[in-house]
């Protein structure tokens, strides 16, 4: 493998966060960077089975579990780094009244609180994975989605704009199972909405160029 092919885990700047703790943060960072190690293990083992060109009979078992787990670790890697690049500890809880996101909001959704409660909701369903707003780049319209484990749910094509981690190792450390819901509004007073801004605007620069 290349090693311009080679992915590298970032460094988030996000230590004293409101509701989220430096030992969370902690334990979640080397978790995310476990998931880059496999991904490039991954990447590594699966170009091994392709110097020759070709899959053979025998290879294709080993092969087509790889390539199964790759798409769980890289999602995992790329969901990760969505996540951490959307919280701020410079906190405000909401968008602007005239921000771009509250109007993407209140046109699909009625409202931007009809859109957070669904957010929310989708947020709290049980089950491990990851609540995402995407943005339809055909017709720049908000959806909240739930995706199951990192890779099962993510929607072909749309842009993901707002991504909260609802695994249980997101927040196991500063609040019981059944208290999610508290995790949740933890996330909202840590959002940078600048950089959720910014994913709606390279959602409409995509559409503009195509």
């Amino acid at each position: 493998m290349n090693t311009d092919q080679i992915c590298r885990p970032r460094s988030f700047n996000l230590h004293g966060l409101e509701g989220i703790s430096d030992r969370t943060l902690d334990m979640h960072f080397k978790l995310y960077e476990g998931y880059v190690k496999e991904t490039n293990r991954l990447n590594e083992n699966i170009a091994e089975f392709l110097k020759d060109g070709q899959i053979d009979q025998e290879e294709m078992p080993a092969y087509s579990e790889l390539t199964r787990r790759l798409g769980f670790e890289y999602n995992g890697m790329m969901l990760h780094e969505y996540y951490f690049d959307n919280l701020t500890k410079n906190r405000r809880s909401e968008p602007t009244s005239t921000s771009a996101f509250r109007k993407a909001a209140d046109e699909s959704f009625g409202s931007y609180a009809t859109w957070k409660a669904d957010f929310v909701g989708v947020g709290k369903m049980r089950g491990v994975g990851w609540a995402i707003c995407y943005q339809d780049p055909a017709n720049q319209r908000l959806s909240n989605h739930w995706v199951t484990l990192h890779q099962i749910g993510n929607v072909a094509g749309f842009i993901p704009v707002l991504v909260m981690d609802v695994w249980e190792h997101a927040f196991l450390l500063d609040y019981k199972p059944s208290e999610r819901s508290q995790y949740i509004q933890a996330c909202f007073v840590n959002i940078v909405w600048d950089r959720v801004e910014k994913r709606l605007g390279d959602c409409t620069a995509a559409r503009s160029a195509a």
